[in-house]
């Protein structure tokens, strides 16, 4: 949706808290406690450690959420979209080599979506292990947080069909009162040691990568990247809330996250000798009241889930922009409100609720999972980087300029990359498996296509309007059989007259389809919910027809409904010859059958593709065979279909293949024959 149709708003802002703060705003479960688990625990904090991780955290999300995302990156959106896909299509055209750390970096963001649901969901949960209610301990094990962690993940999946708008304005309110409880708990613990005020300085930050109050060195930043996991999410789901929103509500989630984590550090310093009764120390819920407690870990496990909500609306952007940019395949998209930056992709809903579900399994535990997380979206805000430097050249931005955010942000981003790789054998790696797997899968089909595209010949494409004599000529052959009345061939049709010969090899070679109307329909879809028009060229024939249909995004799943409307207005035109219906159960039916072609490629034992070359467009064929066609992006799945099967054929095909015929005689006694 464009941007000025997204003003900031009161109720915009609230949508954008329930959409887009879920992740960064869950950080506080679990950021302090990844620290004190690193150093030692809590009887190992110091001031020290504590002034020096804040203000390592206060400056991380000021300098990376703030400038890099909410200042900077919130400027390169690609018509009103936002996240990495979007920042590429934005400079694509200044070098190719771009595509690498858009390539990367998309994948790393994907395999991340898969374990941010895990551990906020997983660590919330544990909250309640072995609290008690009057006799009864509900939650007893870890078993139990693990039952209930994947019926919470469960449900949350089913309701992503329901779209954004929907779950952000039950989401907003949860939200908003979950940051004002943060902030209020940072205040409550604050007030016994407003001294703690001083990590903002700058000063505590640096002095605590080098001091040996901090038992891990500089590998502390790796538990420190949690506090802003969410930054690349939250450009992402720029294009469901708007750039404006977005500005206008970050000020007080900021306050609030830096009140809890001054707040948390206030606690740490003043109960060094804290025992817990049979659970794992997490400062965030110790350092709630008492009688707040079971508030607090409810309260958190809502946020929890619209911490998921934000990866997950995340995730549906990234995929619909790869399949734009021919990183993926086309996927079936649904549009569950008239807005067009609101998409659900069922296919993909289902790959992350199954692949986060199976890393619960495989974790286990929550720490087990924040010593895997953070691995993969190091590496994707480090692409975000390159590509923003790119984009700031096409502004013109001066040089110097360009250049020091690209060190300044560079260099921070490589320090938390080198600590986090510490994070790779402790499970990163499987985040990092995650991420290759959809890395290699886009490798496949965007060099697939490039490829193709190189060796494909000057026969390709041919002139429609050359065979219109031909084509009609066979619809009125009584020699062949009616194949179909209207046979409909889903192809695009090039400035109005060239089409792939493959189409033309389906009608004429492969066996002579007789239909009264060849039909070779373009779908055009665009960014209004309810566009329903369409223009027609017959090439002056009764028989072949071209059809450009300009259908709302709403409205795309209405292709053979429209057809049949258009048949019906082009006969009582005059535009096309009648069909006439002898046999029917509807008296007056002046539209005869139809019958849809799907034409998937298949390479010839012809293409003389050698090496790395034909592996990947064997690869990318077998791909686009494996994935969605477009009887399900159009609604025709209970229309009569056909799929059909045709050489691809790439390179020069050897032209001199002969075999010799020789004289019959008896061969039965000879094993070998010799030329």
């Amino acid at each position: 949706m464009d941007q000025k149709k997204k003003r900031i708003s009161a109720a915009g802002m609230l949508i954008t808290i329930g959409i887009v703060y879920g992740d960064i705003g869950t950080s506080p479960l679990y950021v302090m406690k990844s620290i004190l688990t690193g150093n030692g625990g809590l009887a190992s904090a110091n001031r020290e450690l504590i002034l020096g991780s804040i203000s390592l955290i206060f400056w991380t999300v000021t300098l990376l959420t703030t400038v890099k995302y909410v200042i900077v990156a919130l400027n390169a959106t690609n018509r009103g979209e936002g996240g990495i896909f979007a920042l590429y299509a934005l400079v694509r055209k200044r070098a190719k080599w771009l595509v690498i750390p858009a390539l990367i970096g998309g994948a790393a963001l994907l395999a991340d979506g898969t374990l941010t649901p895990a551990v906020t969901v997983t660590t919330s949960i544990e909250g309640l292990k072995n609290m008690r209610f009057g006799s009864s301990i509900p939650v007893p094990s870890q078993t139990m947080v693990i039952v209930i962690t994947i019926v919470i993940l469960l449900l949350l999946f089913s309701i992503q069909m329901l779209g954004t708008s929907s779950i952000g304005k039950a989401f907003g309110p949860i939200m908003l009162v979950w940051f004002t409880f943060l902030g209020a708990i940072g205040v409550l613990n604050m007030a016994h040691d407003w001294s703690i005020l001083a990590a903002l300085n700058p000063f505590w930050a640096i002095k605590i990568l080098f001091s040996p109050a901090n038992k891990v060195g500089i590998f502390i930043l790796g538990s420190i990247f949690l506090a802003t996991t969410g930054a690349e999410a939250l450009y992402s789901d720029v294009g469901h809330v708007g750039k404006g929103n977005i500005r206008g509500s970050w000020p007080y989630v900021f306050i609030c996250l830096a009140l809890n984590y001054l707040g948390q550090g206030v606690w740490i310093l003043q109960n060094p000798n804290y025992q817990t009764h049979g659970t794992e120390l997490n400062p965030f819920f110790e350092a709630v009241p008492a009688n707040l407690r079971l508030f607090a870990i409810i309260l958190a496990t809502i946020a929890a889930i619209i911490a998921s909500q934000a990866l997950i609306t995340g995730s549906f952007t990234l995929v619909s922009e790869a399949s734009g940019l021919k990183f993926l395949p086309r996927m079936n998209i649904d549009y569950p409100t008239t807005e067009h930056g609101q998409i659900y992709i069922p296919s993909v809903n289902k790959m992350l609720c199954v692949a986060t579900i199976a890393i619960v399994m495989f974790f286990q535990t929550s720490e087990h999972m924040e010593a895997a997380y953070g691995l993969s979206i190091t590496v994707t805000m480090l692409m975000t980087t390159l590509l923003l430097f790119e984009y700031l050249g096409n502004k013109k931005t001066p040089l110097v300029l360009r250049l020091s955010f690209l060190l300044v942000f560079g260099f921070i981003e490589s320090m938390f990359l080198i600590s986090s790789l510490t994070k790779f054998m402790r499970g990163g790696y499987v985040t990092v498996l995650i991420a290759g797997f959809i890395g290699v899968i886009m490798f496949i089909w965007y060099f697939g296509n490039k490829v193709r595209d190189k060796h494909e010949g000057a026969n390709t494409y041919v002139r429609l309007d050359e065979f219109t004599d031909m084509l009609t000529d066979l619809s009125h052959d009584d020699d062949f059989p009616v194949y179909a009345t209207n046979l409909v061939y889903m192809a695009k049709v090039k400035y109005n007259k060239f089409i792939k010969r493959e189409i033309l090899y389906s009608i004429l070679d492969k066996r002579p389809k007789r239909a009264h109307a060849y039909w070779f329909v373009s779908v055009n879809i665009t960014n209004e919910p309810f566009t329903a028009k369409y223009a027609v060229n017959t090439y002056d024939t009764k028989n072949v027809i071209n059809v450009q249909l300009f259908l709302g995004f709403k409205k795309q799943t209405s292709v053979n409904v429209y057809l049949r409307q258009i048949v019906h207005d082009l006969i009582k035109d005059g535009t096309i010859e009648a069909q006439p219906q002898e046999y029917t159960t509807m008296p007056g039916r002046e539209v005869g059958d139809f019958s849809f072609v799907i034409v998937n490629d298949v390479v010839s034992p012809l293409t003389k593709l050698k090496g790395f070359d034909k592996w990947i467009v064997q690869a990318r064929v077998w791909l686009q065979n494996l994935s969605s066609n477009p009887a399900t992006w159009f609604g025709l799945e209970y229309t009569d279909t056909v799929v059909e099967r045709v050489p691809l054929i790439l390179g020069k095909p050897e032209r001199n293949l002969h075999i010799k015929r020789v004289a019959t005689r008896d061969y039965s006694n000879l094993k070998n024959e010799e030329n």
